[in-house]
Parts: structure tokens; C-alpha cells; sequence
């Protein structure tokens, strides 16, 4: 027992040497990622927070102004178009892109080599954004040069519109470039959302009389649904911080259809020297960001199914 109760105090001294050691490690390897993030993320988001109260061109003394910053955007009518453009596209990328993606990812799912095609439809997400932006403008040019509305014109007779020039149907031309270009991303998530359903359920159903159709939508929806939900969260706020395809496809600065709250935030801060504004509009977006998260993140309770 002596002996027992000499060596408790030198275990003890030994284990706390050891954790000593491993968080020196640890302090040692994030060290420097997490002083990365303090400086890129966490002091700049405070500063815009902060810099969201008061008047500052980037050069001259700051002023404390209170809520006037976000009085003024919130009665902007150009900042109520930017939010209703990028609801609009929020509204027209989410569910049809990832409805296109599901019904793409369903059927290579059953197709031999589907590899191959996995990798077509995953090239977009991988080339530049402009390069897509600059290829789309082409394509949706409205002039006799513009391939869709070329195409339009000699194979059905069809005059189509100024896609990118025409408020009514800049947004739309946007969408389809933005499902266009994440519509790879997508179907990978789903294709691995699909492989992980067992498929001694969809045996059994089949066996029970169950049809493509109501597998589909009894078996596959439900058991899918964690996926959808993930995606869906992602493709909204992906949609909510649309800006580089969007400045190079149309510049929002002239057609007020395309004007979203991030250019609205450029805008304001990059070309107007007003960062006090520029860091409210953002802070909207946050919160705005934040509020559609939240609902989506209530809804799940009664849509998501996680059990198999």
C-alpha cells in the first residue's frame, strides 16, 4: 500500500506532464491558423460592425452617427431593389437548380460509367468564375452576335430578348448562369447523398409493388432529405453573396435589374468611399443571411428525416 500511494503523486506528475506537452503541440500547430483567422475574419468583421455606425471615406476623421447608416439604406429605394433582386435570385437558383440536380444525379446513379460523366458536369464548378461569366456573355449577348438568340431566330423564327440588357430579364439570365455553373457541385452532393440509402429499402419496396415513381418519391425523397437540406442551405446563401459573375456577365451599375446587396455593398464602399454605409448594407446582409438560415433550420424539424 506504501508503495502504491508513492507512485499515485508521480503518475499524477507524469500525466500532467503529458498534457502540458500535447497542448504545447497544439498550441504549436494552430497557432498560427488561428492567428490567421483573428487577423482575416474575426478583427475584420468587428471593425465593420463598429465602422457600420459611423461616417468614414477611408481617409479623413471618423464621425459617430448611430443608426443613421442603416436608417438611410433601409430607406434607399435602390438598396429595397438589391435586396428584392437578390431574393428573386435566391428564389430562381435554389429550387430549379437543385430540382435539376437531383433528377441528373438520380439518373447517373443507375448508369454504367457515370464517373465519366461526373466529371462533365463537375467542370464548371472548377473554371474560373470569370471565364464562365466572360463565355455566358456570348452566348446571351443581345445583339445579332448572341448565340441563343441567333439560334432562336433561325431555327424557330424567334426574336429573343436583350437578355443581359433588359431589366425583366437580367435576373433570369443570371439564374440560369448561376444553376449552369454550380449545377456539377450539386449533383456530386446528391450522388453521395443517393449511395448512402440501403438498398435492401428500395428491394423491399419493389418487392411490395412500389413503382420507379413512388420509390422515388416515398423512399428516395425521405431518406435524401438531410442531403437536400444541406444543399439547399448552401445554394441560398451562395445565392445571397452573388457578385463576381454578376459584375463581369452585366455591370449592375448600369441596369438596376441586376443590382444585388453585395454590389450594393461594393458599391457603396469601393467606388462611393462611403464605408460607414458600405459596412450597415453588409451587416444587412447578415442578418437577412442569418434570418433565411434560421427558418430553413426550423423547417427541417418537420421536413428532414435523418432515421433510416
Amino acid at each position: 500500500m506504501a508503495i502504491l500511494t508513492e507512485a499515485r503523486p508521480q503518475v499524477a506528475r507524469r500525466a500532467k506532464g503529458v498534457r502540458n506537452r500535447d497542448g504545447w503541440w497544439a498550441a504549436f500547430f494552430l497557432g498560427p491558423q488561428l492567428t490567421l483567422l483573428a487577423v482575416f475574419l474575426v478583427f475584420p468583421l468587428g471593425f465593420a460592425v463598429v465602422l457600420a455606425f459611423m461616417r468614414w471615406d477611408g481617409l479623413g476623421q471618423k464621425e459617430w452617427v448611430g443608426l443613421d447608416n442603416f436608417a438611410a439604406q433601409l430607406s434607399d429605394p435602390e438598396f429595397g431593389l438589391a435586396v428584392w433582386n437578390t431574393v428573386k435570385l435566391a428564389l430562381l437558383t435554389a429550387p430549379f437548380g437543385l430540382a435539376l440536380a437531383l433528377l441528373i444525379a438520380v439518373a447517373l446513379n443507375s448508369v454504367k460509367g457515370g464517373g465519366f460523366y461526373r466529371v462533365l458536369y463537375f467542370m464548371p464548378v472548377v473554371t474560373s468564375s470569370v471565364a464562365v461569366a466572360l463565355m455566358w456573355q456570348i452566348i446571351l449577348a443581345g445583339d445579332e452576335y448572341g448565340v441563343l438568340n441567333a439560334s432562336l431566330e433561325r431555327w424557330f423564327g424567334v426574336t429573343g430578348p436583350d437578355w443581359l440588357g433588359d431589366p425583366g430579364w437580367v435576373i433570369v439570365a443570371i439564374a440560369v448562369v448561376t444553376i449552369w455553373s454550380s449545377l456539377g457541385l450539386n449533383v456530386v452532393i446528391f450522388l453521395a447523398g443517393l449511395q448512402t440509402i440501403p438498398p435492401q429499402i428500395v428491394e423491399a419496396a419493389r418487392m411490395d409493388g412500389a413503382g420507379s415513381l413512388r420509390i422515388f418519391r416515398s423512399v428516395t425523397l425521405p431518406l435524401l432529405s438531410p442531403t437536400i437540406f444541406f444543399s439547399t442551405v448552401v445554394a441560398v446563401i451562395s445565392s445571397f453573396q452573388a457578385f463576381d459573375q454578376i459584375y463581369v456577365l452585366v455591370n449592375p451599375k448600369y441596369n438596376d435589374g441586376a443590382r444585388t446587396i453585395v454590389y450594393q455593398v461594393y458599391e457603396l464602399g469601393f467606388q462611393d468611399f462611403q464605408f460607414g454605409m458600405s459596412s450597415a448594407a453588409a451587416l444587412i446582409l447578415l442578418v437577412l443571411t442569418l434570418l433565411v438560415t434560421l427558418v430553413q433550420f426550423a423547417a427541417q424539424k418537420r421536413l428532414v428525416h435523418y432515421d433510416t
